[in-house]
């Protein structure tokens, strides 16, 4: 079984991310617009824009890790894949279920990407490098 190095992995996951993040807002113009809500497709489109963002953020990351491999690094792509699948699956979940106690999770999501940025600025902010 071949196994990507972690720093792969995290630019790896980044891709894949933005990927899903694309075809799932095509599926909301093109397969959910007659189905959802305005309201619910604002939000699935909402998280599809947010795990795009973050998709993207790992692919940097990882990029940037390439360069200078650290736990932070590593840290702060492991809080934005937790975000993604916390605040945009939770999002995905709710509209398409019509569940609403599933936006209890999103927050715990949003919080995730907040650390993420936080610790890969802190990071770079306070390092002698």
């Amino acid at each position: 079984m071949i196994r990507p190095n972690p720093i792969n992995l995290i630019i790896a996951l980044g891709a894949f991310n933005a990927f899903i993040a694309v075809a799932a807002g095509a599926f909301a113009a093109h397969g959910l617009r007659d189905i959802l809500s305005s309201e619910y497709l604002n939000t699935f489109n909402t998280a599809a824009d947010y795990q795009l963002i973050h998709g993207i953020g790992l692919v940097l990351v990882g990029l940037i890790n390439k360069q200078n491999t650290n736990r932070c690094n590593t840290a702060s792509a492991l809080f934005m894949l937790a975000g993604i699948i916390l605040f945009s699956g939770s999002l995905y979940l709710l509209t398409l279920t019509a569940t609403p106690w599933l936006g209890i999770i999103t927050p715990f999501g949003g919080v995730c990407f907040l650390i993420a940025w936080l610790t890969l600025g802190f990071n770079y902010l306070l390092s002698d490098e």
